[in-house]
């Protein structure tokens, strides 16, 4: 098994979990060697330089792409997302069918959206596996940025936070992905989540709580979020200034609108189960890892 490193630290990381490093990054590749390729790689942000999006989610994957078919891999597994599909509106009990959204208004959705017509128009052997809000030990962006935000006091629930939302933990991305390689139909999409929804802010509340933080209890209403949200965009892209805003549309609708996803198709055809629980995954959280320390 070989994985892209981009720095020597991460080839490192990659040697210790028992896998061969391949130094590189999206704008240079080459596959050699390998029958199935997994694409994780991607610009995970609500805000930033337009370019940097274009140039790390679209032609980064076509140029992944490129090499798979260079380098004779017989199947590629894409790993997508939801918000792909986000452009404003609520995910209610959302399924395959639904259409991607390249026009929407946030980087992040517009540009997954393109590199998954990227990959489901390539001539290649090629899949796509879609979690939604993947959590887990190991988490060194999602988790590690929401616990900054609380401590630094910036959290607000917005809308009150009670909506239902889908959540994947890693173990069952993972699963999904491993199907997606071994048993899809070529050319197939599926969503993968760990089961039946949950409310946001419950869910939100007992996975920082895992360490040791508490949410405070302040909200802001949806409705002046959405405003904030988009005149702060406007105003940090006009007035070109550093850093992200306060606010943005993409952080909004996640943290606000119902997102519900139906993954019977996986159930059905991959034989899809989640095969880590909330439960055991939150508890697996709680416990302390080897050589860590905790503060409160």
């Amino acid at each position: 098994m070989r994985a892209l490193a981009r720095s020597e630290r991460a080839a490192a990381r990659v040697r210790e979990l028992g896998a061969e490093p391949v130094m590189g990054d999206l704008d240079d590749l080459r596959i050699e060697g390998c029958e199935v390729t997994f694409h994780a790689a991607a610009k995970v942000e609500d805000w930033g330089d337009p370019d940097d999006f274009e140039r790390v989610n679209v032609r980064g994957t076509q140029n992944l792409v490129d090499a798979c078919r260079a380098g004779g891999v017989r199947r590629l597994v894409h790993v997508g997302t939801e918000a792909a599909l986000m452009a404003g509106q609520p995910l209610v009990n959302v399924d395959e069918s639904a259409p991607l959204r390249p026009d929407s208004p946030a980087l992040y959705s517009s540009t997954k959206a393109k590199a998954e017509q990227i990959v489901r128009t390539a001539d290649l052997e090629t899949v796509v596996v879609r979690p939604r809000f993947v959590w887990g030990r190991g988490d060194t962006s999602l988790l590690p940025t929401i616990v900054e935000m609380v401590r630094s006091g910036r959290f607000r629930w917005i809308g009150g936070g009670r909506q239902l939302s889908a959540t994947t933990h890693i173990d069952n991305t993972i699963e999904g992905l491993w199907l997606g390689a071994t048993k899809a139909p070529a050319g197939s999409v599926y969503f993968v989540t760990d089961g039946e929804p949950v409310v946001f802010r419950e869910f939100l509340t007992e996975l920082l709580a895992t360490q040791g933080v508490d949410v405070p209890d302040r909200s802001v209403p949806a409705g002046v979020a959405r405003v904030a949200g988009a005149a702060s965009e406007r105003i940090w892209r006009l007035l070109k200034r550093p850093g992200p805003p306060p606010l943005t549309r993409f952080a909004v609708w996640v943290s606000s609108q119902e997102c519900t996803i139906d993954i019977s198709r996986a159930e059905r055809e991959l034989g899809y189960a989640p095969v880590t629980s909330r439960e055991d995954g939150l508890r697996e959280l709680r416990a302390p890892q080897p050589g860590s320390r905790r503060t409160g």
